[in-house]
């Protein structure tokens, strides 16, 4: 079934394997408040960058089933393990139901057409890493471009955990952003949503010297761009956004209220029974 265009008050489907796409989430909010959300975060799974492509693709399309039944408009793939290898078979499975977007498109975009960086640099989950998805598609849009890839698998559980700003943090950011691979950079995206939570560190790390690139901004932009296209922006005022869990992890639940002010209630769900 086709999306008409008199449904552009249906909510807007986010998921995640936890935290890192609240990033998202809370950009898109700022940018396109009028928007409901209906988010989902797959604890129980965490962390998606070790597992394998195959459970990633299956779990990702039970979770898209799941945000279907509340009628989303669109889902956005708020993480980059899942976008590198599991988008086309969540937009294929949902078919013309909703729109299907992922957040490493924007970025590859954004860098190639608005930046003037000559050596990329990514730093990820295994998945994303191992997929190369990045460097593919930046090379396909300029062949001129640098890049150079870095599997950092300690950094979403350790924020998954609540370990950032501190000096654990500081030490495993610092070892992997020192690695010989990453020397020569001028720019570096941050390819997975958990990781604009320690953009600050980073940013510390490079006093200025390497541009620094997360998604979440740039993906709310492609959101809104893509909605707005497709004449499915909601003007009316946003109802509840709703936030569900596959299993209950006190860092999600803090992190909830860091990103959407007020008493969120977090409701835990079990697609795999």
């Amino acid at each position: 079934m086709a999306i008409a265009k008199t449904d552009a008050s249906r909510p807007l489907g986010i998921f995640d394997s936890g935290i890192g796409g609240l990033t998202v989430a809370n950009a898109i909010h700022a940018l396109l408040p009028n928007e409901t959300l209906i988010y989902f975060g797959d604890t129980a799974h965490l962390p998606y960058g070790d597992k394998s492509t195959e459970a990633i693709k299956k779990w990702s399309v039970i979770i898209a089933d799941f945000l279907l039944e509340y009628n989303c408009k669109a889902i956005v793939i708020a993480c980059n393990s899942i976008s590198s290898v599991a988008f086309e078979e969540v937009r294929k499975h949902v078919g013309k139901k909703a729109l299907v977007l992922n957040v490493i498109d924007p970025v590859v975009d954004f860098v190639c057409d608005q930046t003037k960086s000559k050596h990329v640099g990514i730093i990820g989950t295994k998945a994303t890493i191992k997929s190369e998805v990045y460097p593919k598609k930046i090379l396909d849009k300029s062949k001129k471009k640098t890049v150079t890839s870095l599997a950092t698998p300690l950094l979403a559980p350790m924020i998954e955990e609540g370990f950032f700003n501190n000096k654990i943090s500081k030490t495993i950011i610092n070892d992997y952003l020192s690695r010989p691979k990453l020397k020569n950079i001028d720019s570096i995206i941050l390819g997975c949503t958990h990781y604009p939570l320690i953009r600050p560190e980073i940013e510390q790390f490079y006093k200025g010297r390497v541009q620094i690139l997360d998604s979440a901004g740039i993906v709310a932009e492609h959101v809104r761009d893509v909605l707005q296209s497709k004449k499915l922006l909601s003007t009316k005022k946003a109802k509840k956004h709703l936030f569900f869990i596959s299993d209950f992890t006190s860092s999600f639940e803090q992190s909830t209220k860091i990103f959407f002010k007020g008493k969120i209630k977090l409701e835990q769900k079990n697609l795999w029974k």
